[in-house]
């Protein structure tokens, strides 16, 4: 019915969108202030974090209803949040100062430090050397943080009638990783004619990937994921959803894998709850346990403390019911232990791959959900404990 193919350029892969960034003196001599433009006014949909305390830029869009714009400001090392009424007009001023391209409900977005003022100065000069090009690099590199590589991917969709649209994004993430909206920011732009439903297929496809990946279980000020289109292509809800999809997933994929000193992906596949609620509430508890990501670090297939944080997690669960496997080799059968030292050399194995997964049935009801998270290591401490500095 359709063909997804893979293509280069990122955000600047799809036709009618420009983004760069430039060296603003916020991270020595890398990258830190940069753009997404449109020539064209583009229809907008975003997920924000739940977090109480948003930072202003997007306290801003909200404040102001947006969701129509053809031009984000991109910033790192400073969040711009729990900066007060002065913080939204700090966003407001700078804005309104970009001048060299037309801009239409121009917004920002940020990432970095809580709790200091923007230096607008260092941005406003920022501005002053923004040139109209496509440098997907460039832009990438302006929002990372502890990133330590950009996050970009692109597809082009050939619809059964021949016609074809793209999508493009790039994100930014590696700890402070807990979506809950959705420190990680995404941005996606599309030529495709996207219909109303914008917004619900954005929200939908948000919840299985960006809300189900976890890093080390706090949630952003920032948390965002924008959604732009042109509407200068075809359409095809079908398509569109399932590229959508692929899109996001590597992103949050790349973010776990990324995730401060993590060396693996490990995700936590629920099945057998009693509703949705439940088995996306086990599997987000298994991804954010200090000991279970602990114990992924060291290499130990203690499934003692996968069965620990199920039975901590307030759901519904029978240890008369559960079956633990890692991978495909079944360790807890409903009362019955399987972990002789055959089966625990059998798993040492699978512990020591990059990617792998644990599978809990509760054989409580039909519900499922997977989730996605990493290892704990010594380098997340080494990292968070001067992030500031």
């Amino acid at each position: 019915m359709f063909k997804i193919i893979p293509i280069e350029g990122g955000i600047t892969a799809v036709e009618g969108f420009w983004a760069s960034g430039v060296k603003g003196g916020f991270k020595g001599d890398d990258y830190d202030v940069g753009y997404i433009y449109s020539d064209r006014i583009c229809d907008m949909a975003y997920t924000f974090t739940t977090n109480r305390f948003q930072a202003a830029p997007l306290k801003y869009v909200l404040q102001n209803n947006i969701t129509k714009t053809n031009f984000i400001l991109l910033n790192s090392k400073n969040a711009n949040a729990l900066t007060g009424k002065e913080g939204i007009e700090d966003v407001d001023e700078l804005v309104k100062y970009v001048n060299f391209v037309d801009t239409y409900n121009p917004i920002m977005s940020s990432t970095g430090v809580i709790g200091v003022r923007l230096d607008k100065d260092k941005i406003k000069n920022a501005i002053d050397n923004f040139v109209l090009e496509k440098d997907n690099q460039k832009v990438s590199r302006a929002i990372m943080t502890t990133d330590t590589y950009p996050k970009t991917i692109a597809f082009e969709v050939l619809l059964e009638n021949g016609q074809k649209f793209r999508i493009g994004a790039i994100a930014k993430g590696a700890g402070m990783i807990n979506p809950a909206m959705a420190t990680m920011l995404c941005f996606v732009v599309t030529d495709a004619d996207i219909s109303d439903d914008m917004k619900d297929i954005l929200d939908e496809v948000v919840k299985v990937t960006f809300n189900a990946i976890s890093v080390d279980g706090d949630t952003s000020t920032n948390d965002s994921c924008f959604l732009l289109s042109n509407k200068t292509a075809a359409y095809d809800k079908e398509a569109f959803k399932e590229t959508l999809k692929l899109t996001l997933q590597k992103l949050a994929f790349d973010i776990v894998k990324d995730g401060e000193g993590a060396n693996k992906l490990v995700a936590f596949e629920i099945k057998g709850a009693k509703d949705d609620n439940e088995a996306t509430k086990i599997a987000k508890a298994l991804t954010n346990s200090l000991l279970v990501k602990t114990a992924i670090f060291g290499e130990d297939p203690n499934w003692g403390r996968i069965a620990s944080t199920i039975g901590a997690s307030g759901c519904e669960c029978d240890e008369q019911k559960l079956r633990i496997f890692f991978e495909n080799i079944l360790v807890y059968d409903r009362g019955d232990i399987y972990f002789d030292k055959d089966t625990e050399q059998k798993l040492a194995k699978i512990m020591q791959k990059s990617e792998f997964r644990i599978v809990c049935d509760l054989g409580i009801g039909d519900a499922h959900f997977t989730a996605y998270g990493c290892d704990l290591s010594y380098e997340y401490v080494k990292i968070n404990a001067d992030y500031r500095t």
